[in-house]
């Protein structure tokens, strides 16, 4: 078997949209992908469904994996002959052991590519406002360890930092930061330069603590600072109080689980983030397309399509017998709602119908008065009978064509207890409540508050034991979205 090959990707330093098109690229393309703790939660949304994905990060005070055993697993897997991304936070080559990493595949004799990430220390800085370089304050820029004791890879020189006519930066300081201030200080750094903190740069919960650098890591302790940081030293870090740009957000520290499909989660999980949502994507179901025979569709005179994925099951089959969207001239497209509509429209087919609830109920009185002789309902292997049943009472001869199948997905248990222990749990389908509540359990805590995304999903909630604390009034993405800020904004 021929050796793999082993690509070493730095991911950004938390907001998926700093992601490089190269990172994404290779996300998509790898057999096995070995990530760290800290790379953005939506980085693997791209990894193809049969990717194995490990975890090998380290965790202060969480689960760790040894660097030499993170090394075995890498080599291992590219002397199988598979394409393996070894995806870290940030960028490789910037206080991320990627040096170490190729040296090793250098040895070993298998080939790897680097591509580098947007690292924190410019990205964080940038989103609290503060140029790391800017005229007449900073001409040059030093990027530090913040790790001063035993695991610092070498001893700092404090008094050569002292003297550096620029910025310093500091990684993977925090606990440290004591120490770092009063060395820098008695190394002849005055006392009152600008310094800050920025914690979680980039994400949803970002926030900058400043201070004078002899007081810097008092702040640090009053306002709770914690991991991931950088710490900032120089007139630079004035700026954030002219140059912060960042919006308010209304879901700013707030965690949502998204329970929904890897594959359909990402509209989601964006509206999300983009409202300052730490995500937690926890897809509960994955979706399988089923095989069957090729789709004429010309003796039906109704398509009614429950979801995006039975869109795409039903192009599949016309696909299968040379046909597309023009086969379905003269026919009438029934939608339940914007985003199955959305999907048909990429297909260039607009619904003739759409109702305004998006439920079966509401598609069944959409459908009032319009005549029926035959129709066709592609959707899941299993789902309710309700728009059928409807159709049939009226007469109608209604063929259902499973075209994809809805199955369980593993959560890892890091997954599964940040779940259940996060502010709210979102359900967008009866699958994803049985399917999360059987790999993840229904021991939320007890400030998590459960979102329905319609009445048949608070039906199967309520099966369960559970009552949903939202429903959505409409039955969508935004929907959602909006029926979780109403929440949040009456104090939930």
């Amino acid at each position: 078997m021929s050796t793999g090959r082993v690509y070493l990707v730095g991911a950004g330093p938390g907001d998926p949209g700093l992601l490089t098109a190269r990172a994404l690229e290779l996300i998509a393309l790898a057999d096995v992908i070995l990530y760290d703790r800290l790379i953005p939660e939506a980085a693997l949304d791209g990894a193809r469904a049969d990717s194995e994905l490990v975890f090998v990060g380290k965790e202060g005070a969480g689960d760790s994996v040894p660097q030499d055993q993170t090394l075995d697993l890498l080599l291992a897997r590219a002397r199988a002959g598979r394409t393996v991304v070894r995806l870290k936070g940030g960028d490789p080559f910037v206080f991320g052991r990627g040096g170490e990493e190729a040296l090793a595949l250098r040895e070993a004799g298998i080939p790897f590519e680097v591509v580098p990430g947007v690292t924190a220390g410019v990205a964080a800085s940038a989103y609290a406002g503060i140029p790391v370089t800017h005229r007449g304050l900073a001409s040059a820029v030093a990027f530090v360890t913040g790790h001063t004791r035993e695991d610092a890879d070498e001893e700092i020189d404090w008094n050569g930092l002292a003297r550096f006519p620029g910025t310093l930066v500091f990684y993977m300081g925090v606990r440290e930061l004591q120490t770092i201030a009063a060395a820098l200080i008695d190394a002849g750094r005055p006392p009152q330069q600008a310094a800050a903190v920025v914690e979680a740069g980039t994400l949803a919960t970002q926030r900058t603590v400043r201070a004078p650098l002899a007081e810097i890591a008092s702040a640090a302790r009053e306002h709770d600072v914690r991991a991931p940081a950088i710490t900032l030293v120089g007139e630079v870090a004035r700026m954030a109080d002219v140059l912060a740009w960042l919006p308010d957000r209304p879901l700013a520290g707030v965690s949502v689980v998204v329970t929904r499909a890897r594959e359909r989660a990402s509209g989601l999980s964006r509206s999300l983030r983009e409202l300052g949502a730490r995500v937690i994507e926890a897809p509960a179901i994955r979706t399988q397309p089923l095989d069957g025979p090729a789709l004429d569709p010309s003796a039906y005179d109704l398509i009614c399509l429950t979801s995006p994925n039975a869109v795409a099951g039903l192009f599949a089959r016309l696909a299968a017998g040379g046909r597309d969207a023009r086969a379905l001239a003269g026919i009438r497209i029934a939608a339940i709602g914007p985003g199955t509509s959305e999907a048909l429209t990429g297909h260039g087919v607009i619904a003739d119908i759409v109702p305004t609830q998006s439920t079966a109920e509401g598609l069944v009185e959409a459908l009032q008065g319009v005549e029926v002789r035959r129709a066709l309902i592609p959707r899941a292997l299993i789902a309710r009978d309700v728009l059928p049943d409807s159709l049939r009472a009226r007469g109608a001869e209604v063929e259902i064509l499973p075209v994809y199948e809805t199955l369980p997905a593993p959560l890892s248990e890091r997954t599964r207890r940040a779940a259940l222990d996060a502010d709210y749990v979102t359900f967008t389908s009866s699958s994803t409540v049985r399917n999360f509540i059987a790999v993840a359990g229904p021991d939320f805590s007890a400030r998590t508050r459960l979102l329905s995304i319609g009445p048949a999903t608070t039906a199967t909630l309520r099966e369960h034991g559970l009552e949903p604390h939202v429903e959505a009034r409409r039955h969508d993405v935004e929907g959602v979205v909006q029926a979780l800020l109403d929440d949040k904004r009456a104090g939930a």
